[in-house]
């Protein structure tokens, strides 16, 4: 019996040995993956964040010149401008992607967009039904031509979904300048809500498809 323990106990001693460099290995290894997910799932969402944050812009400055020039207050031209950088910040946001180019026609087609928002605004102001209709057109217009531009950048963009949802958006803040000329704060407040949730899945959707089409960048 004496004799076994004498084997078994250093035996044992060596599996322990064995056991405390293995684990430590496995770990290693777990840990080594784990920081590799880490790196692309920061990469993607430092990229989901952005986009998200620059779209939530877009709605929050979007209804804060409504409110300024509906009711005329001195701040408009100021948030007019900022609204205006904030298209800028969009097409800076692309250039990674597709360059300096494209990042300029983006910004160009989203400045339009703010544009011609301003003279909708107007028109519903004054009541003005021509110029009403006339610069509606011209907005949703832009709107495909915007979808036009993105889908023809990349492939794993639908072409019609972009245009149904930038469609969607006009809609929305139509909803939020028609609420407020009749100062159904309510109405307005839902039509906002609805507006910066929706631009955060366009935002998504917009993401989901660099990530597609650049996955070396992301990994």
């Amino acid at each position: 019996m004496k004799k076994t323990l004498k084997i078994l106990i250093p035996l044992l001693l060596l599996v322990s040995l064995l056991l405390s460099l293995i684990i430590p290995f496995k770990a290693y290894a777990l840990e080594d993956k784990s920081t590799k997910d880490m790196i692309y799932n920061k990469s993607t969402c430092n990229l989901r964040m952005e986009e998200r944050r620059l779209w939530i812009d877009h709605v929050l400055w979007t209804r804060s010149f409504i409110v300024s020039d509906l009711a005329s207050l001195e701040d408009k031209n100021d948030v007019a401008e900022r609204l205006l950088r904030n298209q800028d910040d969009i097409g800076n946001s692309i250039k990674p992607y597709y360059g300096e180019e494209a990042g300029k026609k983006l910004s160009a087609l989203l400045r339009e967009h703010i544009l011609l928002a301003g003279q909708v605004v107007d028109a519903a102001k004054s009541g003005n039904k021509a110029d009403l209709e006339k610069y509606n057109k011209l907005w949703y217009k832009n709107a495909d031509e915007i979808a036009a531009f993105l889908s023809s950048a990349n492939p794993n963009y639908s072409n019609k979904l972009l245009k149904d949802m930038l469609h969607k958006h006009l809609q929305l803040v139509t909803d939020q300048v028609v609420a407020r000329l009749k100062k159904d704060w309510k109405a307005d407040i839902k039509a906002f809500d609805k507006g910066e949730d929706h631009m955060i899945n366009f935002a998504d959707i917009l993401v989901d498809g660099i990530i597609k089409q650049f996955p070396d960048k992301f990994r």
